[in-house]
């Protein structure tokens, strides 16, 4: 437990925020203010003074570069460096992402050379985002990001991911190494346990080519086989070698369901459309084991949610979520688009509040 700040310190932590004066959130801002200020005054080692130090202005950059895109739909396609102009890949992710684009989706890529290149030149510098990491191997961004507003380099990989996942609500893997291993099976992990709300999540083949057919084969024979995952939680992810069901299979996820957030204990899930009673009926049949108590239920956009003024114009579900499940609870959502499937080129996928 971390002590308490001396009554001089936190006099000065109110004062700054004083004159800061933020509109919003001035409790947040207390709490960073107050941990930057703690962390400063416990005297920490050099080293530890300077991740910290940086890891809060690479964010700080990050933000800058997205703020202006708060309110576009993104896609984070991840894939390896070393895939060459050649390589059936490359045109692959170029496609996926060129169609993705025509969907009005921007491209999020690492900005580097390989399948982040070919995102790029498929989506267009315009509807591109890079979010590179510096390798003393690496030359920095591909010329189709390099030089753009859209574009930030970071030191850490740990900031660089947070900006990749947080950014998004949908992401396509393409075969790549331990990066993109790393940044598929965090990804997973995330959504699994509900540190991330779920997702569409889809692992892009070429044909005859079968590199996350295999990596899939390798979570249902060793993962799930073993009781190491559940079964459910292959429903996390989408297996594909075509891009127009990539594209479909992002698209659908959003063609109902738009975001989600809890409010107190209750799991609050918006949608274009709410299910009627019996549709509602079979939720309950279904999904039940999901709730710690009570059932699910429409309701209208609970009191905080007006206040916040947090996606009111959508229809929405409550419950009270064990958050247990994750896969079942996508499973949910797959049920809800069922209920009331709407044209793909209306989808607005709303911000990932948890």
């Amino acid at each position: 437990m971390t002590p308490e700040l001396s009554a001089d310190v936190a006099e000065a932590v109110q004062h700054l925020l004083d004159v800061l004066a933020p509109a919003h959130d001035r409790k947040l801002a207390a709490d960073l203010l107050t941990a930057a200020a703690g962390m400063v005054a416990d005297r920490p080692a050099t080293l530890d003074l300077k991740i910290a130090a940086s890891a809060v202005d690479e964010m700080r950059d990050a933000y800058a570069v997205f703020a202006p895109y708060r309110g576009r739909r993104k896609v984070t396609i991840f894939g390896s460096a070393r895939t060459k102009v050649t390589d059936p890949l490359y045109t692959q992710a170029r496609d996926v992402a060129e169609h993705l684009a025509m969907n009005d989706w921007m491209v999020i890529t690492g900005a580097g050379p390989g399948i982040m290149q070919a995102a790029m030149e498929g989506a267009g510098r315009e509807q591109s985002i890079g979010v590179a990491i510096r390798l003393p191997f690496e030359q920095g961004a591909n010329p189709v990001i390099a030089g753009d507003d859209k574009y930030v380099s970071m030191k850490y990989f740990f900031t660089r991911k947070l900006m990749l996942v947080k950014e998004s609500s949908a992401f396509i893997c393409l075969p790549g190494g331990f990066g993109t291993l790393d940044e598929m099976f965090e990804l997973l992990t995330l959504t699994q346990t509900g540190k991330g709300v779920p997702v569409p999540i889809v692992f892009l083949d070429t044909p005859g080519d079968p590199y996350w057919e295999e990596v899939a084969k390798f979570v249902d024979t060793q993962l799930v086989a073993r009781g190491l995952v559940a079964p459910a939680d292959t429903k996390l992810y989408t297996v594909t070698d075509t891009c127009a069901d990539a594209v479909d299979e992002i698209n659908r996820f959003y063609s109902n369901y738009d975001s989600m957030r809890y409010v107190g204990k209750r799991l609050v899930v918006r949608m274009k459309h709410a299910p009627d009673d019996a549709q509602l009926a079979e939720l309950n049949t279904t999904f039940g084991h999901l709730l710690t108590s009570g059932s699910i239920e429409r309701v209208a956009p609970l009191p905080l949610e007006v206040k916040e003024n947090d996606r009111v114009e959508f229809e929405r579900i409550a419950f009270a979520f064990a958050k247990h499940g994750f896969g079942d609870l996508r499973l949910l959502i797959d049920t809800l688009n069922s209920y009331a499937p709407v044209s793909p080129d209306r989808v607005s996928p709303g911000p990932s509040a948890v």
